[in-house]
């Protein structure tokens, strides 16, 4: 996999191929996987590609640019390996405590990506056995990331709307820590990632994505961890690669 040069010296941007087939055309494909029949997980499964499609679509853009993070965190392992069996490869958690048993029970070819707050003291737990972080936001992540073998690849977490509870570096932090991260051999960098106010409408989330691949744009990255259940088709319109959907795939929380 080549790397490119970000304008930030010493920093590089990795492609990021997903683990999961490419999303082709909206219709039916899964039925036939079931004798004719599609189960409530493979109409939810099937239903979240074609939107993922038509706004990829919508867009102008090639769905296939586009990794769907299943975002299975508080789910069990049988709901899981039915998305598994659908096909898909790339799954999302966001505490290490829940995550750990998941992985020791599912197939090794899953792609487990890191969502959630990462605290520096199990960053390289983390990074051994989910080798897509999204939410890199200090220094401290990385120094514990650098202390394990693996190569990680990372997203670092924007906080755009400056919201005192959530983590994330301010935009205006962004091209120093690029500098910082520069230091760091184990990992490679892929873009940012953010997550928009809960109550924020379309519209405003729409403007903060848009801000988010602005300034990726203006650091020479191309990769976008943006978009959830409520708002993917908005975080699609403006660029997101990875979306990270839960609910819509896997049905309500207890």
């Amino acid at each position: 996999m080549s790397a490119r040069s970000t304008r930030v010296t010493g920093v590089k941007y990795v492609g990021f191929a997903t683990a999961t087939p490419p999303f082709y055309a909206p219709g039916p494909s899964l039925a036939s996987r079931h004798n004719g029949t599609v189960s409530p997980a493979a109409r939810r499964y099937q239903e979240v590609r074609d939107r993922i499609a038509r706004a990829a679509e919508g867009a102008r853009r090639d769905p296939a640019e586009i990794t769907l993070v299943a975002v299975s965190k508080t789910y069990p392992v049988e709901a899981i390996r039915e998305l598994y069996d659908l096909g898909h490869r790339d799954f999302g958690e966001s505490r290490w405590q829940e995550a750990q048993p998941k992985i020791d029970a599912l197939p090794p070819d899953i792609t487990w990506h890191f969502i959630g707050h990462l605290q520096s003291n199990k960053a390289r737990q983390v990074a051994e056995r989910m080798p897509v972080i999204h939410t890199i936001d200090n220094e401290r992540q990385l120094a514990a990331i650098e202390r394990q073998s693996a190569l990680t690849k990372i997203f670092i977490e924007v906080n755009l709307a400056h919201e005192p509870q959530k983590a994330g570096i301010f935009p205006e932090d962004l091209d120093k820590f690029l500098a910082g991260v520069a230091n760091y051999q184990k990992v490679q960098l892929l873009g940012l990632m953010t997550i928009g106010p809960a109550e924020a409408e379309l519209e405003e989330q729409g403007r903060l994505f848009r801000q988010l691949a602005q300034m990726a744009q203006g650091v020479g990255l191309e990769q976008l961890s943006m978009g959830m259940s409520g708002d993917f088709e908005t975080a699609i319109a403006h660029g997101a690669t990875h979306v990270r959907i839960g609910t819509s795939l896997f049905g309500s929380r207890n």
